[in-house]
Protein backbone atom coordinates (compact mmCIF):
# COMPACT_ATOMS: atom_id res chain seq x y z
CA UNK A 1 0.00 0.00 0.00
CA UNK A 2 1.40 3.37 -1.08
CA UNK A 3 2.13 5.99 2.06
CA UNK A 4 -0.74 8.10 0.67
CA UNK A 5 -3.23 5.41 1.36
CA UNK A 6 -1.74 4.45 4.49
CA UNK A 7 -2.50 8.03 5.44
CA UNK A 8 -6.38 8.17 4.36
CA UNK A 9 -6.94 5.22 5.43
CA UNK A 10 -5.73 5.88 9.03
CA UNK A 11 -7.51 9.29 8.61
CA UNK A 12 -10.38 7.24 8.13
CA UNK A 13 -10.39 5.13 11.20
CA UNK A 14 -9.50 8.29 13.28
CA UNK A 15 -12.92 10.02 12.19
CA UNK A 16 -14.81 6.51 12.73
CA UNK A 17 -13.65 6.23 16.03
CA UNK A 18 -14.08 10.10 16.78
CA UNK A 19 -17.92 10.02 15.46
CA UNK A 20 -17.97 6.29 17.46
CA UNK A 21 -17.71 8.07 20.86
CA UNK A 22 -20.03 11.50 20.10
CA UNK A 23 -23.81 11.74 21.25
CA UNK A 24 -25.59 14.44 20.54
CA UNK A 25 -29.07 15.56 21.38
CA UNK A 26 -32.05 18.21 23.17
CA UNK A 27 -33.92 18.16 25.93
CA UNK A 28 -37.23 18.84 25.24
CA UNK A 29 -40.17 19.61 27.50
CA UNK A 30 -43.19 22.09 28.62
CA UNK A 31 -42.04 25.14 30.50
CA UNK A 32 -41.44 24.38 33.86
CA UNK A 33 -40.64 20.93 33.86
CA UNK A 34 -36.75 21.67 34.72
CA UNK A 35 -34.31 21.49 31.50
CA UNK A 36 -32.34 23.75 32.46
CA UNK A 37 -32.05 22.49 35.79
CA UNK A 38 -31.10 19.21 34.04
CA UNK A 39 -28.59 20.53 31.80
CA UNK A 40 -26.67 21.80 34.54
CA UNK A 41 -27.35 18.58 36.46
CA UNK A 42 -25.90 16.99 33.68
CA UNK A 43 -22.62 19.36 33.30
CA UNK A 44 -22.15 18.95 36.96
CA UNK A 45 -22.01 14.65 37.10
CA UNK A 46 -19.08 15.39 33.95
CA UNK A 47 -17.04 17.13 36.32
CA UNK A 48 -17.52 20.78 34.01
CA UNK A 49 -18.48 22.55 36.92
CA UNK A 50 -17.96 22.28 40.38
CA UNK A 51 -21.62 23.57 41.75
CA UNK A 52 -25.09 23.19 40.00
CA UNK A 53 -26.99 26.60 40.15
CA UNK A 54 -30.62 26.90 39.35
CA UNK A 55 -33.55 29.41 38.21
CA UNK A 56 -35.65 28.62 40.22
CA UNK A 57 -33.32 28.12 43.58
CA UNK A 58 -32.96 30.02 46.82
CA UNK A 59 -32.08 34.01 46.92
CA UNK A 60 -28.47 34.94 46.23
CA UNK A 61 -27.93 30.96 44.06
CA UNK A 62 -26.47 32.22 40.81
CA UNK A 63 -28.44 31.45 37.77
CA UNK A 64 -27.70 28.64 35.46
CA UNK A 65 -24.54 28.39 32.93
CA UNK A 66 -26.84 27.49 29.85
CA UNK A 67 -29.33 31.18 30.65
CA UNK A 68 -27.44 34.17 29.75
CA UNK A 69 -30.23 36.47 28.71
CA UNK A 70 -30.95 39.32 31.12
CA UNK A 71 -35.26 38.26 30.08
CA UNK A 72 -34.05 34.41 30.95
CA UNK A 73 -32.83 35.37 34.06
CA UNK A 74 -35.31 38.15 35.69
CA UNK A 75 -38.60 35.94 34.01
CA UNK A 76 -36.57 32.29 34.86
CA UNK A 77 -36.99 30.89 31.58
CA UNK A 78 -35.23 29.31 28.43
CA UNK A 79 -35.35 32.28 25.23
CA UNK A 80 -32.76 31.06 23.82
CA UNK A 81 -30.97 27.59 22.68
CA UNK A 82 -27.86 26.73 23.44
CA UNK A 83 -25.19 24.40 23.23
CA UNK A 84 -23.26 22.72 25.87
CA UNK A 85 -20.15 20.17 24.65
CA UNK A 86 -18.02 18.35 27.74
CA UNK A 87 -16.71 14.62 28.43
CA UNK A 88 -18.05 12.39 29.99
CA UNK A 89 -16.80 8.36 31.05
CA UNK A 90 -19.46 5.96 32.21
CA UNK A 91 -18.01 3.99 35.32
CA UNK A 92 -16.03 1.13 34.23
CA UNK A 93 -15.58 2.25 30.51
CA UNK A 94 -11.82 3.60 29.24
CA UNK A 95 -13.15 5.44 26.49
CA UNK A 96 -14.16 9.41 27.46
CA UNK A 97 -17.30 10.42 25.42
CA UNK A 98 -18.07 13.68 23.98
CA UNK A 99 -21.84 15.02 24.93
CA UNK A 100 -23.25 17.52 22.83
CA UNK A 101 -26.35 18.83 24.92
CA UNK A 102 -28.48 20.98 22.86
CA UNK A 103 -30.94 22.87 25.40
CA UNK A 104 -33.68 24.64 24.14
CA UNK A 105 -36.55 26.99 25.18
CA UNK A 106 -39.51 25.33 26.82
CA UNK A 107 -42.12 27.91 26.53
CA UNK A 108 -43.96 27.92 24.19
CA UNK A 109 -43.88 30.93 22.18
CA UNK A 110 -40.21 30.04 21.44
CA UNK A 111 -41.36 26.55 19.83
CA UNK A 112 -39.85 27.37 16.56
CA UNK A 113 -36.30 27.84 18.13
CA UNK A 114 -36.75 24.42 19.21
CA UNK A 115 -37.71 22.98 15.99
CA UNK A 116 -34.64 23.99 14.17
CA UNK A 117 -32.96 22.38 17.20
CA UNK A 118 -34.31 19.56 16.54
CA UNK A 119 -32.84 19.65 13.13
CA UNK A 120 -29.19 18.88 14.35
CA UNK A 121 -29.37 16.43 16.84
CA UNK A 122 -29.64 12.30 17.22
CA UNK A 123 -31.66 11.78 19.97
CA UNK A 124 -34.13 14.06 22.62
CA UNK A 125 -34.57 13.59 25.96
CA UNK A 126 -38.26 14.61 26.57
CA UNK A 127 -39.04 15.54 30.49
CA UNK A 128 -41.85 14.92 31.92
CA UNK A 129 -42.78 16.26 35.51
CA UNK A 130 -43.82 13.58 37.57
CA UNK A 131 -47.00 15.77 38.89
CA UNK A 132 -48.38 16.95 35.91
CA UNK A 133 -47.40 14.58 32.79
CA UNK A 134 -47.55 14.66 29.45
CA UNK A 135 -48.29 18.98 28.78
CA UNK A 136 -49.49 20.36 25.42
CA UNK A 137 -45.71 21.49 24.63
CA UNK A 138 -44.09 18.31 25.44
CA UNK A 139 -46.96 16.67 23.30
CA UNK A 140 -46.22 19.23 20.24
CA UNK A 141 -42.40 18.59 20.32
CA UNK A 142 -42.59 14.71 20.71
CA UNK A 143 -44.60 14.86 17.11
CA UNK A 144 -41.56 16.90 15.66
CA UNK A 145 -39.28 14.24 16.82
CA UNK A 146 -41.36 11.26 15.91
CA UNK A 147 -41.96 13.14 11.97
CA UNK A 148 -38.33 13.66 11.73
CA UNK A 149 -37.44 9.97 13.31
CA UNK A 150 -35.39 11.33 16.11
CA UNK A 151 -35.66 8.45 19.25
CA UNK A 152 -36.36 9.33 22.12
CA UNK A 153 -35.38 8.70 25.33
CA UNK A 154 -38.17 9.77 29.06
CA UNK A 155 -37.08 11.18 31.92
CA UNK A 156 -39.84 11.84 34.42
CA UNK A 157 -38.42 14.38 36.74
CA UNK A 158 -39.01 15.83 40.19
CA UNK A 159 -39.68 12.26 41.96
CA UNK A 160 -38.91 14.46 45.21
CA UNK A 161 -42.04 16.19 45.10
CA UNK A 162 -45.44 15.33 45.40
CA UNK A 163 -46.75 13.63 42.43
CA UNK A 164 -48.38 10.71 40.16
CA UNK A 165 -48.13 6.88 40.35
CA UNK A 166 -45.07 5.64 38.44
CA UNK A 167 -47.20 3.13 36.14
CA UNK A 168 -50.18 5.94 35.93
CA UNK A 169 -47.82 8.58 34.46
CA UNK A 170 -46.55 4.97 32.00
CA UNK A 171 -50.01 4.22 30.80
CA UNK A 172 -50.62 8.49 29.80
CA UNK A 173 -47.11 8.32 27.66
CA UNK A 174 -48.77 4.82 25.72
CA UNK A 175 -52.30 6.22 25.28
CA UNK A 176 -51.68 9.59 24.17
CA UNK A 177 -48.81 9.71 22.23
CA UNK A 178 -48.28 5.81 21.31
CA UNK A 179 -45.10 5.66 22.85
CA UNK A 180 -44.31 2.40 24.45
CA UNK A 181 -42.22 3.26 27.54
CA UNK A 182 -40.19 0.87 28.79
CA UNK A 183 -38.27 1.92 32.42
CA UNK A 184 -34.63 1.02 32.60
CA UNK A 185 -35.23 2.33 36.35
CA UNK A 186 -38.06 2.23 38.58
CA UNK A 187 -37.93 4.57 41.85
CA UNK A 188 -38.50 3.10 44.91
CA UNK A 189 -40.64 5.51 47.03
CA UNK A 190 -43.66 7.69 46.21
CA UNK A 191 -43.29 11.08 44.31
CA UNK A 192 -42.03 12.98 47.14
CA UNK A 193 -40.30 10.30 48.93
CA UNK A 194 -37.67 9.48 46.49
CA UNK A 195 -34.82 7.03 48.05
CA UNK A 196 -33.57 5.67 44.96
CA UNK A 197 -33.73 3.28 41.62
CA UNK A 198 -34.18 0.02 41.20
CA UNK A 199 -32.02 -1.26 38.01
CA UNK A 200 -34.34 -3.77 35.94
CA UNK A 201 -32.42 -6.89 34.83
CA UNK A 202 -34.38 -9.52 32.18
CA UNK A 203 -38.07 -10.20 32.55
CA UNK A 204 -38.23 -7.18 35.03
CA UNK A 205 -36.22 -8.91 37.87
CA UNK A 206 -34.21 -6.82 40.39
CA UNK A 207 -30.52 -6.19 39.53
CA UNK A 208 -29.80 -3.89 42.21
CA UNK A 209 -30.56 -0.36 44.32
CA UNK A 210 -29.10 2.72 43.87
CA UNK A 211 -29.63 4.65 47.11
CA UNK A 212 -29.44 8.23 47.23
CA UNK A 213 -28.13 10.96 49.56
CA UNK A 214 -29.46 14.57 49.72
CA UNK A 215 -26.72 17.43 49.67
CA UNK A 216 -26.99 20.80 50.54
CA UNK A 217 -29.67 22.44 48.25
CA UNK A 218 -28.84 19.68 45.93
CA UNK A 219 -25.50 21.97 44.64
CA UNK A 220 -23.34 18.96 44.04
CA UNK A 221 -23.49 15.35 43.32
CA UNK A 222 -25.62 13.34 45.27
CA UNK A 223 -23.60 10.20 46.56
CA UNK A 224 -24.51 7.12 45.58
CA UNK A 225 -25.10 3.88 47.61
CA UNK A 226 -24.78 0.32 45.89
CA UNK A 227 -27.35 -2.32 47.23
CA UNK A 228 -28.24 -5.85 46.30
CA UNK A 229 -31.57 -7.11 45.74
CA UNK A 230 -32.04 -8.40 48.96
CA UNK A 231 -30.12 -5.98 51.00
CA UNK A 232 -32.66 -3.83 49.50
CA UNK A 233 -35.58 -5.82 50.37
CA UNK A 234 -33.97 -5.49 54.51
CA UNK A 235 -33.51 -1.91 53.85
CA UNK A 236 -36.53 -0.76 52.41
CA UNK A 237 -39.14 -3.01 53.06
CA UNK A 238 -42.47 -2.42 51.46
CA UNK A 239 -41.14 0.14 49.24
CA UNK A 240 -38.85 -2.23 47.67
CA UNK A 241 -41.53 -5.24 47.10
CA UNK A 242 -43.62 -2.75 45.97
CA UNK A 243 -40.63 -1.33 43.04
CA UNK A 244 -39.93 -5.09 42.24
CA UNK A 245 -43.62 -6.37 41.79
CA UNK A 246 -44.26 -3.38 39.27
CA UNK A 247 -41.43 -4.09 37.35
CA UNK A 248 -42.33 -7.73 36.65
CA UNK A 249 -45.52 -6.63 35.89
CA UNK A 250 -44.35 -4.15 32.94
CA UNK A 251 -42.19 -7.52 32.17
CA UNK A 252 -45.37 -8.91 31.75
CA UNK A 253 -46.90 -6.51 29.73
CA UNK A 254 -43.61 -6.57 26.91
CA UNK A 255 -42.06 -3.13 28.74
CA UNK A 256 -38.75 -4.19 28.67
CA UNK A 257 -36.02 -2.29 26.46
CA UNK A 258 -35.60 -3.55 22.87
CA UNK A 259 -32.72 -1.30 20.56
CA UNK A 260 -33.96 -2.04 17.56
CA UNK A 261 -37.50 -0.70 18.69
CA UNK A 262 -36.14 2.09 20.32
CA UNK A 263 -34.39 3.58 17.37
CA UNK A 264 -37.36 3.00 15.54
CA UNK A 265 -38.96 5.54 17.22
CA UNK A 266 -41.66 2.87 18.69
CA UNK A 267 -40.19 2.75 22.28
CA UNK A 268 -38.89 4.66 24.86
CA UNK A 269 -36.73 3.84 27.57
CA UNK A 270 -37.72 5.45 30.80
CA UNK A 271 -36.05 6.80 33.96
CA UNK A 272 -36.86 8.38 36.91
CA UNK A 273 -34.68 11.46 38.41
CA UNK A 274 -35.03 14.44 40.60
CA UNK A 275 -32.58 16.65 38.52
CA UNK A 276 -32.96 19.52 41.88
CA UNK A 277 -31.85 16.80 44.09
CA UNK A 278 -29.31 15.33 41.26
CA UNK A 279 -31.09 11.78 41.44
CA UNK A 280 -30.63 9.71 38.68
CA UNK A 281 -28.72 11.48 36.61
CA UNK A 282 -26.00 9.81 36.23
CA UNK A 283 -28.04 7.01 35.10
CA UNK A 284 -29.30 9.40 32.43
CA UNK A 285 -26.06 10.18 31.06
CA UNK A 286 -24.69 6.43 30.80
CA UNK A 287 -27.97 5.69 29.33
CA UNK A 288 -27.06 8.35 26.45
CA UNK A 289 -24.16 6.83 26.43
CA UNK A 290 -25.26 3.34 26.01
CA UNK A 291 -28.06 3.24 23.84
CA UNK A 292 -28.71 6.84 22.34
CA UNK A 293 -26.92 6.85 18.68
CA UNK A 294 -23.86 8.47 17.30
CA UNK A 295 -23.96 10.88 14.69
CA UNK A 296 -25.56 9.47 11.12
CA UNK A 297 -25.50 10.50 7.94
CA UNK A 298 -28.07 12.99 5.91
CA UNK A 299 -29.74 13.00 2.78
CA UNK A 300 -29.02 16.00 0.64
CA UNK A 301 -31.85 18.02 -1.09
CA UNK A 302 -31.28 16.25 -4.45
CA UNK A 303 -31.95 12.58 -2.12
CA UNK A 304 -28.49 11.84 -2.20
CA UNK A 305 -26.88 10.55 1.47
CA UNK A 306 -24.10 12.19 2.76
CA UNK A 307 -22.15 10.02 5.12
CA UNK A 308 -20.72 11.05 8.20
CA UNK A 309 -17.17 10.24 6.59
CA UNK A 310 -17.55 12.02 3.35
CA UNK A 311 -15.66 15.19 3.18
CA UNK A 312 -16.60 18.58 5.70
CA UNK A 313 -20.42 19.31 5.65
CA UNK A 314 -22.28 21.04 8.63
CA UNK A 315 -25.91 22.97 8.59
CA UNK A 316 -26.61 26.25 10.64
CA UNK A 317 -29.46 25.92 12.72
CA UNK A 318 -29.04 29.02 14.94
CA UNK A 319 -27.87 32.35 14.58
CA UNK A 320 -27.42 34.66 17.90
CA UNK A 321 -26.30 38.25 17.71
CA UNK A 322 -25.12 39.48 21.69
CA UNK A 323 -24.01 36.65 23.46
CA UNK A 324 -20.80 38.97 24.01
CA UNK A 325 -21.87 42.51 24.53
CA UNK A 326 -18.38 43.82 24.32
CA UNK A 327 -17.48 42.84 21.14
CA UNK A 328 -21.35 43.33 19.60
CA UNK A 329 -20.99 39.55 18.00
CA UNK A 330 -22.67 37.72 16.04
CA UNK A 331 -22.65 33.61 16.28
CA UNK A 332 -24.05 31.05 14.02
CA UNK A 333 -23.86 27.30 15.25
CA UNK A 334 -23.76 24.79 13.20
CA UNK A 335 -24.07 21.12 13.41
CA UNK A 336 -21.09 19.29 11.52
CA UNK A 337 -22.79 16.51 9.22
CA UNK A 338 -19.60 14.83 8.07
CA UNK A 339 -15.79 14.99 7.79
CA UNK A 340 -13.60 16.62 9.52
CA UNK A 341 -13.59 20.65 10.63
CA UNK A 342 -10.19 22.46 10.94
CA UNK A 343 -10.51 26.05 12.22
CA UNK A 344 -9.65 28.40 9.22
CA UNK A 345 -10.42 25.95 6.30
CA UNK A 346 -11.86 27.61 3.95
CA UNK A 347 -15.04 25.94 2.62
CA UNK A 348 -18.11 27.00 0.41
CA UNK A 349 -21.42 28.54 1.66
CA UNK A 350 -24.21 26.29 -0.80
CA UNK A 351 -26.70 29.09 -0.91
CA UNK A 352 -24.55 31.67 -2.12
CA UNK A 353 -21.55 29.59 -4.08
CA UNK A 354 -18.93 31.71 -2.15
CA UNK A 355 -16.00 30.63 -0.09
CA UNK A 356 -16.01 31.23 3.65
CA UNK A 357 -13.53 31.64 5.99
CA UNK A 358 -13.41 29.78 9.33
CA UNK A 359 -10.88 31.52 11.34
CA UNK A 360 -12.87 32.17 14.32
CA UNK A 361 -14.28 28.72 15.49
CA UNK A 362 -15.73 28.22 19.03
CA UNK A 363 -17.56 25.92 21.30
CA UNK A 364 -19.73 27.89 23.53
CA UNK A 365 -21.01 26.80 27.18
CA UNK A 366 -23.36 29.52 28.06
CA UNK A 367 -21.29 32.97 28.27
CA UNK A 368 -17.91 30.93 28.38
CA UNK A 369 -16.06 29.82 25.10
CA UNK A 370 -13.26 28.48 23.73
CA UNK A 371 -11.85 28.28 20.63
CA UNK A 372 -11.92 24.84 18.49
CA UNK A 373 -8.99 23.80 16.38
CA UNK A 374 -10.94 20.94 15.00
CA UNK A 375 -14.28 19.02 15.48
CA UNK A 376 -15.95 15.96 14.10
CA UNK A 377 -19.79 14.76 12.99
CA UNK A 378 -22.51 15.62 15.47
CA UNK A 379 -20.17 18.43 17.32
CA UNK A 380 -21.88 21.74 17.57
CA UNK A 381 -19.13 24.80 16.75
CA UNK A 382 -20.15 28.69 16.62
CA UNK A 383 -18.44 30.70 13.75
CA UNK A 384 -18.38 34.33 15.00
CA UNK A 385 -19.51 37.46 13.10
CA UNK A 386 -20.85 34.84 10.09
CA UNK A 387 -23.07 37.33 9.07
CA UNK A 388 -23.72 35.88 5.58
CA UNK A 389 -25.06 32.71 7.36
CA UNK A 390 -29.13 31.72 8.33
CA UNK A 391 -30.54 28.75 9.65
CA UNK A 392 -30.82 26.46 7.40
CA UNK A 393 -27.41 27.06 5.89
CA UNK A 394 -25.25 24.39 4.43
CA UNK A 395 -21.87 24.52 4.85
CA UNK A 396 -18.96 21.95 2.79
CA UNK A 397 -15.68 21.15 1.40
CA UNK A 398 -14.78 18.92 -1.76
CA UNK A 399 -18.10 17.71 -3.34
CA UNK A 400 -20.89 19.97 -3.26
CA UNK A 401 -23.71 19.48 -1.00
CA UNK A 402 -26.78 21.28 0.17
CA UNK A 403 -29.09 20.31 3.33
CA UNK A 404 -33.08 21.29 2.63
CA UNK A 405 -33.54 24.38 4.27
CA UNK A 406 -35.29 24.42 7.75
CA UNK A 407 -38.92 25.54 7.11
CA UNK A 408 -40.33 28.65 8.76
CA UNK A 409 -43.64 27.34 11.18
CA UNK A 410 -46.88 29.37 10.75
CA UNK A 411 -47.19 32.76 12.85
CA UNK A 412 -50.15 33.56 14.96
CA UNK A 413 -49.16 36.74 16.29
CA UNK A 414 -48.77 39.98 14.23
CA UNK A 415 -48.16 43.48 15.43
CA UNK A 416 -46.33 46.57 13.31
CA UNK A 417 -43.18 47.94 14.67
CA UNK A 418 -42.14 51.38 14.71
CA UNK A 419 -39.16 53.41 15.70
CA UNK A 420 -40.12 56.18 18.65
CA UNK A 421 -37.22 58.33 17.02
CA UNK A 422 -36.94 59.20 13.40
CA UNK A 423 -33.65 60.20 14.27
CA UNK A 424 -32.48 56.53 14.65
CA UNK A 425 -33.92 54.64 11.74
CA UNK A 426 -30.85 53.28 10.67
CA UNK A 427 -29.91 51.55 13.82
CA UNK A 428 -34.30 50.84 13.53
CA UNK A 429 -33.33 49.04 9.87
CA UNK A 430 -29.98 47.26 11.21
CA UNK A 431 -31.65 46.08 14.25
CA UNK A 432 -34.65 44.39 12.42
CA UNK A 433 -32.36 43.07 9.52
CA UNK A 434 -30.13 41.66 12.30
CA UNK A 435 -33.24 40.03 14.50
CA UNK A 436 -34.74 38.68 10.91
CA UNK A 437 -31.78 37.08 10.27
CA UNK A 438 -31.57 35.33 13.24
CA UNK A 439 -34.66 33.57 13.19
CA UNK A 440 -36.02 35.77 16.38
CA UNK A 441 -39.19 36.62 14.46
CA UNK A 442 -40.52 36.99 10.72
CA UNK A 443 -40.80 39.91 9.32
CA UNK A 444 -42.98 40.53 6.42
CA UNK A 445 -42.93 43.75 4.49
CA UNK A 446 -45.33 45.24 1.31
CA UNK A 447 -44.66 48.33 -0.99
CA UNK A 448 -48.07 50.09 1.25
CA UNK A 449 -46.59 50.32 4.20
CA UNK A 450 -43.10 50.20 3.12
CA UNK A 451 -39.44 49.88 5.32
CA UNK A 452 -40.32 51.98 8.13
CA UNK A 453 -42.93 50.10 9.70
CA UNK A 454 -42.39 46.67 8.84
CA UNK A 455 -45.01 43.67 10.54
CA UNK A 456 -43.39 41.34 12.58
CA UNK A 457 -45.06 37.96 12.73
CA UNK A 458 -44.28 35.37 15.65
CA UNK A 459 -45.30 31.91 17.39
CA UNK A 460 -45.71 33.44 20.12
CA UNK A 461 -46.25 37.09 21.77
CA UNK A 462 -43.51 36.94 24.16
CA UNK A 463 -41.00 36.95 21.03
CA UNK A 464 -42.21 40.47 20.36
CA UNK A 465 -40.86 41.80 24.05
CA UNK A 466 -37.32 39.88 22.88
CA UNK A 467 -37.51 41.78 20.08
CA UNK A 468 -38.15 44.90 21.98
CA UNK A 469 -35.22 43.87 24.67
CA UNK A 470 -33.01 43.69 22.30
CA UNK A 471 -33.24 46.37 19.97
CA UNK A 472 -32.89 48.90 23.21
CA UNK A 473 -29.79 46.47 24.90
CA UNK A 474 -27.93 46.09 21.64
CA UNK A 475 -28.86 48.86 19.08
CA UNK A 476 -29.93 51.52 21.64
CA UNK A 477 -33.09 52.16 19.72
CA UNK A 478 -36.78 52.50 21.33
CA UNK A 479 -39.77 50.65 19.54
CA UNK A 480 -43.13 50.61 20.06
CA UNK A 481 -45.45 46.92 18.74
CA UNK A 482 -48.93 47.66 17.45
CA UNK A 483 -50.63 44.75 17.28
CA UNK A 484 -52.81 43.94 13.85
CA UNK A 485 -56.02 42.31 14.06
CA UNK A 486 -54.85 38.86 11.47
CA UNK A 487 -55.11 35.75 13.71
CA UNK A 488 -53.52 32.93 10.69
CA UNK A 489 -50.94 33.17 7.72
CA UNK A 490 -51.27 31.10 4.60
CA UNK A 491 -49.07 30.85 2.09
CA UNK A 492 -50.12 32.24 -1.77
CA UNK A 493 -48.48 32.64 -4.93
CA UNK A 494 -48.16 36.13 -7.47
CA UNK A 495 -51.06 34.83 -8.85
CA UNK A 496 -53.75 35.26 -6.17
CA UNK A 497 -51.77 38.01 -4.69
CA UNK A 498 -53.69 40.78 -6.31
CA UNK A 499 -57.39 39.14 -5.73
CA UNK A 500 -56.58 38.45 -2.43
CA UNK A 501 -55.44 41.92 -0.87
CA UNK A 502 -58.89 43.11 -2.61
CA UNK A 503 -60.64 41.25 0.29
CA UNK A 504 -61.69 42.17 3.36
CA UNK A 505 -59.93 41.00 6.09
CA UNK A 506 -56.65 39.92 4.07
CA UNK A 507 -53.56 41.40 3.61
CA UNK A 508 -50.42 39.72 1.59
CA UNK A 509 -47.06 40.72 2.63
CA UNK A 510 -43.26 38.98 1.62
CA UNK A 511 -41.24 37.43 4.45
CA UNK A 512 -37.52 37.99 3.91
CA UNK A 513 -37.18 34.57 2.13
CA UNK A 514 -39.33 35.67 -0.72
CA UNK A 515 -42.39 33.25 0.62
CA UNK A 516 -45.34 35.26 -0.50
CA UNK A 517 -47.75 35.73 2.81
CA UNK A 518 -51.51 36.17 3.02
CA UNK A 519 -52.27 37.28 6.57
CA UNK A 520 -56.50 36.73 7.60
CA UNK A 521 -58.58 38.07 10.10
CA UNK A 522 -59.88 34.84 11.23
CA UNK A 523 -60.81 31.29 10.67
CA UNK A 524 -64.44 32.13 9.06
CA UNK A 525 -62.99 34.92 6.84
CA UNK A 526 -60.62 32.06 5.44
CA UNK A 527 -63.47 29.87 4.86
CA UNK A 528 -65.41 32.19 3.50
CA UNK A 529 -62.66 32.80 0.71
CA UNK A 530 -61.87 29.33 0.18
CA UNK A 531 -65.14 28.66 -0.56
CA UNK A 532 -66.25 31.59 -2.68
CA UNK A 533 -62.66 31.56 -4.57
CA UNK A 534 -61.16 27.79 -4.62
CA UNK A 535 -58.66 28.46 -7.61
CA UNK A 536 -57.06 31.03 -4.78
CA UNK A 537 -53.60 29.86 -3.64
CA UNK A 538 -53.98 29.35 0.55
CA UNK A 539 -51.65 26.88 1.68
CA UNK A 540 -51.11 26.01 4.96
CA UNK A 541 -47.41 26.61 6.83
CA UNK A 542 -45.65 23.97 9.13
CA UNK A 543 -47.02 23.25 12.56
CA UNK A 544 -50.56 25.49 12.10
CA UNK A 545 -52.14 25.53 14.88
CA UNK A 546 -56.02 26.20 13.21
Amino acid sequence: MAPVERSEGKASQVLAEEVSRRRTFAVISHPDAGKSTLTEALALHAKVISEAGAIHGKAGRRSTVSDWMEMEKARGISVSSTALQFNYRSAGSSVDNVINLVDTPGHSDFSEDTYRVLTAVDAAVMLIDAAKGLEPQTLKLFQVCKHRGIPVITVINKWDRPGRAPLELLDEINERIGLVPTPLFLPVGIAGDFRGLLRRGEDGVATEYIRFTRTAGGATIAPEEILTAEAAAIREGEEWETAAEESELLSATGQDHDEELFLAGQTSPVIYASAMLNFGVRQILDTLIELAPPPRGRAAIDGREREVTDPFSAVVFKVQAGMDAAHRDRLAFMRIVSGVFERGMVVTHAQTGKPFTTKYAQTVFGRERSTVESAFPGDVVGLVNATALAPGHTLYADKKVEYPPIPSFAPEHFSVLRAESASKYKQFRRAVDQLDSEGVVQVLRNEIRGDAAPVLAAVGPMQFEVVSARMKAEFNVEARMEPLGYGIARRTDAESADELGRQRGVEVFTRSDGVLLALVSDKWRLQYIQKEMPELTLEPLVATAD
